[in-house]
């Protein structure tokens, strides 16, 4: 890019896009924001590489009896809900008993098989995105919200048919998780994020003991390209220092995620441009003459970045291709049940989850928070203290210690696209153990994977925006079920 920074490129495009309508995932908005406040001029926000901090789990301020909250977790019943024969609970694990800070957790056990299946933990990102409102329910949990903000249908592609599954809302302050100290909402960051989820999980084992030495994975989405490696750094370095299992991790997977700025913003460019969204002169003069080491802005660069905003105002830049949100109310009755996901669906959740009856049942909202559940928080990425400009380290890291790595990518996605994590993927280094194949799910086409030494896969999913499972729940279950079985992704189309 010669002398332009692919870092503070974003800042401008961020601060320009944010001026002009925007459609979409507000997850993937809440990210553009939060670049454009990393990079601009007399940010404050710690860049450095991420370091785990140590945390004894001895300590009886943080492993704290829990006995009886188990089933006083249980949930028997969510307004509206389908019959089910597995067990969900939701409730809250206090972390920080001097601060009052909680953090809120839903649990559904596997479809089949619970007490051999593995545990997952899944997280959304921004920051400061609720894993209940995107992972729960709009992505690979066992519902779906109704178009009347009422009931709720069955996610025949949840993620509880491969693994017992559970969603995190972190750090406080985001969903229904709290502290009572506000000030710990000024001091939100990468670091204290991992720490919390990693005391968090510690409790949650003592809450449900039967799962302490089961295989545990991690997956996540956008910004979870830090939450989850960073958590995985968290769990390693503790075992090692305590010399024994203290979490049973084998592995990690995240989708359309925040790797490595330089990379990731360069290959956004480059992709909208290659999707003919951008022009090709509107991409090489933002490359060429968008110079963010002074405050004096060319007038190519100026003209380039109002091109921009014209060309991606009236689409959804979080999947290329899909429809928009043109009325989010709700209706009187549920729409017609379908697989793909309403671009209203959003509106569905936000009123659901607001509703006293379904907090009642989720055991949530205990405390009677002052402001509404809301998807993403508007309380905590303005003052993000820290965040890594990469995890690259990180994912070598796993690698050097037998874990498994996936790293999958939703190709119609535009915020975080394929060609992004090619680059960062690139940017490893890595031996191919197998090259690029198309792998298949019923019959078609799913997307196209290759496998790096290591243990490293990457997997496109075809068709899929930045929310994989809401795009493609087929394929992104199937992604899931041959992650955590550690299989390749099916090369035929027939498959066993």
């Amino acid at each position: 890019m010669g002398k332009t920074s692919c870092l503070a490129l974003t800042s401008l495009l961020t601060f320009s896009f944010f001026m002009a309508e925007i459609h979409g995932s507000k997850q993937g908005q809440v990210l553009d924001m939060f670049q454009k406040s990393k990079y601009k001029v007399g940010s404050q926000i710690d860049r450095s590489d991420f370091n785990a901090q140590e945390v004894v789990v001895d300590n009886y301020d943080m492993v704290d009896s829990h006995n009886g909250l188990k089933e006083k977790d249980r949930i028997v019943k969510l307004p509206g809900q389908p019959h089910v024969k597995f067990s969900q609970y939701g409730g809250y694990v206090t972390i920080d008993k001097l601060a009052g800070r909680a953090l809120y957790y839903y649990f559904v056990e596997s479809q089949h098989s619970k007490e051999k299946m593995p545990l997952l933990l899944w997280l959304n990102g921004g920051p400061g995105c609720s894993s209940l409102a995107y992972g729960a329910m709009e992505e690979l949990g066992p519902f779906r919200v109704n178009s009347d903000g009422k009931t709720l249908k069955n996610n025949r592609y949840s993620w509880n048919y491969a693994a017992n599954v559970l969603f995190l809302e972190s750090p406080a302050g985001v969903g229904f998780s709290y502290s009572n100290r506000s000030s710990d909402y000024d001091t939100s960051g990468d670091r204290k994020t991992s720490t919390d989820n990693y005391i968090f999980l510690v409790n949650w084992l003592e809450r449900f003991p039967e799962y302490k030495k089961r295989d545990f994975y991690i997956a996540g989405e956008s910004y979870a390209g830090h939450y989850v490696p960073q958590l995985a750094h968290t769990i390693v370095h503790n075992n090692k220092k305590a010399n024994k299992t203290i979490i049973n991790l084998k592995g990690i997977m995240i989708g359309n995620a925040v790797i490595n700025d330089k990379t990731d913003n360069l290959g956004m460019n480059d992709y909208l441009a290659s999707h003919a969204i951008i022009s090709d002169q509107a991409a090489h003069d933002i490359n060429t003459f968008c110079n963010f080491s002074s405050d004096a802005t060319p007038i190519q660069c100026q003209r380039a970045i109002d091109e921009y905003n014209r060309d991606v105002s009236f689409i959804d830049i979080y999947n290329i291709y899909a429809p928009l949100c043109n009325n989010p109310n709700l209706t009187a009755f549920p729409k017609k049940s379908s697989i793909v996901i309403d671009p209203c669906s959003g509106a569905y959740t936000h009123a659901y989850l607001n509703r006293a009856n379904v907090q009642e049942a989720l055991h949530a909202n205990v405390t009677k928070l002052k402001y509404d559940w809301e998807s993403c928080s508007d309380i905590l990425f303005s003052k993000w203290g820290d965040s890594p400009s990469t995890i690259i380290p990180l994912l070598h890291e796993f690698l050097n210690n037998g874990l498994r790595v996936w790293i999958f990518s939703g190709d119609t996605d535009g915020r975080v696209p394929v060609t992004s994590t090619k680059y960062s993927i690139k940017k490893m280094n890595l031996s191919t153990k197998t090259a690029w194949y198309p792998w298949f799910f019923n019959g078609e086409v799913g997307g196209y994977a290759e496998v790096y030494k290591g243990d490293l896969t990457f997997a496109t999913v075809r068709e899929a925006g930045h929310e994989v499972p809401s795009y493609q729940p087929g394929r992104a279950l199937s992604l899931i079920m041959h992650f955590l079985k550690g299989t390749p992704l099916p090369t035929t189309k027939r498959q066993p």
